[in-house]
């Protein structure tokens, strides 16, 4: 009596196995990169109310980044300034300008600019500037360099892996404190070791339990 199936038919059964197996671990590896925040968050550049140039104000002119966000050596959040800030240089500087008329409309009737967020964290995940600021820890580590982008763009994925690499091996992202809004400032090539440095009070030593960022 002859056989029903073909002798090749016993090698479907290895044959679906193994294509089952490589399309879990593709399927795996799929969601492992392209929903990380790394794929997902990174290149994040939303339209904002007004063309502010980080380029033109923090770069070409060289304006500090306390000058706006001047609460972030004292306080968890970097303030977004108050239209009364930029009104302070664009009372006198290109007044009329067309691009500035939110501006000048946000000032005239007391109603804040409602900027778009770009760096954002989930509310379980506890994050300070001001301790980071005062580490030495540059805005250059978080945000990349802000002073060369017409828009800003989240440079980074800022994701707890991302955080945890940081804390575990904080050395390459420290400076001497007063580098620390100096975005062109290249520890390597200064040789900066904060190990050395006669001003740091204290040595960065973060922690990684879990109850560090969420409390």
């Amino acid at each position: 009596m002859s056989n029903i199936f073909p002798k090749w038919a016993n090698k479907v059964p290895i044959l679906l196995g193994i294509c089952i197996s490589v399309g879990v671990v593709l399927c795996i590896a799929f969601i492992w990169y392209y929903f990380s925040p790394k794929y997902t968050d990174v290149g994040y550049a939303p339209v904002q109310p007004v063309p502010f140039s980080h380029k033109l104000h923090a770069g070409d002119l060289g304006m500090d980044c306390r000058y706006c966000h001047n609460t972030v050596e004292n306080a968890a959040q970097a303030s977004i300034p108050p239209t009364e800030t930029c009104m302070t240089c664009h009372s006198y500087v290109l007044p009329e300008s067309a691009k500035l008329s939110p501006v000048r409309e946000s000032f005239a009737k007391d109603t804040p600019i409602e900027w778009v967020r770009v760096h954002m964290l989930p509310d379980y995940a506890y994050f300070d500037h001001s301790i980071h600021v005062s580490a030495g820890v540059s805005c250059v580590s978080c945000h990349g360099r802000v002073d060369q982008m017409e828009v800003v763009t989240q440079n980074q994925p800022l994701s707890m892996g991302w955080c945890l690499e940081c804390h575990r091996n904080p050395g390459p992202n420290l400076r001497p404190l007063d580098k620390v809004t100096d975005l062109g400032w290249d520890p390597k090539k200064a040789g900066y070791d904060p190990a050395k440095d006669p001003h740091r009070l204290r040595q960065v030593n973060p922690k990684v339990d879990c109850s560090t960022c969420h409390r």
